[in-house]
């Protein structure tokens, strides 16, 4: 367990706001450092593919469904849109939330167009709700696409983001993607470690990428030169699509255990399922992600008994 000693704050936080992210940060982390993201900013990036269809249970076709886990669940933050919040964060106002601030839909193609998704809001709209409504905004997300035509504007904004975040004590979090024309192979392993030197060259606290993959390695050995790459902004993955239980736990505790991540990011794998059984598969990740628990430990959280 980490104590506010241990807490390494950036040098961009103000002396006078170091005690509210080291606040944010030990709470966010449950006092440990590692990071349970339970992902909802997919109505936005999936549209409603991710909400609606076979497979998918009929709790997660209402919105407020994803509120509903991260009060029940035990998570460290909840990402999702300033809007979704402004809607239902009065209901949900003890939810640990962390603002995306930028999204765009999966319409338009990387073989089409270079991704470029921009930031909706400035940091001072998320800390005027923040402290006007009293919601339990932690921090703050934003994605860049590297490889893109458009990557020097949201490198741009990142860096801004990250710096006036800090200087609200808030914490950062990067979603960082190849992706585009100029990039063949968006799992490449020492692409995603590029990725993730960007996130520490921007200052970020953390940084979601995609789980990379070389063809004859195994995917933990591999992911290894992307957490070092990182230095100490600490490497979440992203829980990918949908999965049978045991094999996303099992991937998840090779992450954190083998690879070195110090968390994930998981939307799909949680709220396509009922509510009971949503709650259930946070408590199980947690389990692994911030309680050290075994595979089998956390099935047996999942499983309700």
């Amino acid at each position: 367990m980490l104590t506010e000693k241990d807490v390494k704050v950036p040098l961009d936080v103000p002396k006078e706001m170091r005690k509210e992210y080291i606040k944010n940060y030990l709470k966010a982390t449950h006092n440990t450092g590692k990071l349970m993201l339970f992902a909802g900013d997919q109505k936005v990036e999936h549209l409603n593919g991710d909400f609606y269809g076979e497979g998918i249970h009929q709790d997660d076709e209402d919105p407020e469904h994803l509120f509903r886990i991260a009060k029940r669940g035990k998570i460290g933050v909840f990402a999702t849109q300033l809007g979704l919040i402004s809607r239902y964060g009065m209901d949900y106002r003890k939810v640990p939330y962390l603002v995306k601030v930028n999204s765009k839909t999966n319409l338009v193609k990387a073989s089409h167009a270079d991704p470029f998704s921009t930031e909706w809001y400035d940091l001072e709209q998320v800390y005027e709700m923040k402290m006007e409504h009293n919601v339990n905004i932690l921090g703050v997300g934003y994605t860049i696409y590297i490889g893109s035509d458009d990557e020097d504007q949201m490198l741009q904004q990142a860096a801004q983001l990250i710096h006036n975040a800090h200087r609200y004590g808030l914490l950062t979090v990067l979603w960082i993607y190849p992706r585009g024309k100029s990039v063949e192979d968006e799992t490449n392993p020492h692409l995603i470690a590029g990725a993730c030197g960007v996130a520490a060259c921007l200052g970020s606290d953390f940084v979601k990428v995609n789980y990379p993959k070389a063809e004859g390695k195994e995917q933990p050995e591999v992911f290894k030169e992307a957490v070092a790459a990182a230095g100490r902004t600490g490497v979440v993955c992203a829980g990918g699509s949908s999965t049978d239980v045991r094999s996303f736990l099992q991937r998840l505790h090779d992450q954190i255990f083998i690879s070195g991540a110090v968390g994930n990011a998981t939307g799909r794998n949680i709220h396509q399922k009922s509510l009971d059984e949503a709650v259930r598969m946070c408590d199980a990740i947690s389990a692994i992600t911030i309680g050290n628990r075994s595979v089998d430990q956390a099935l047996t959280i999942y499983k309700g008994n």
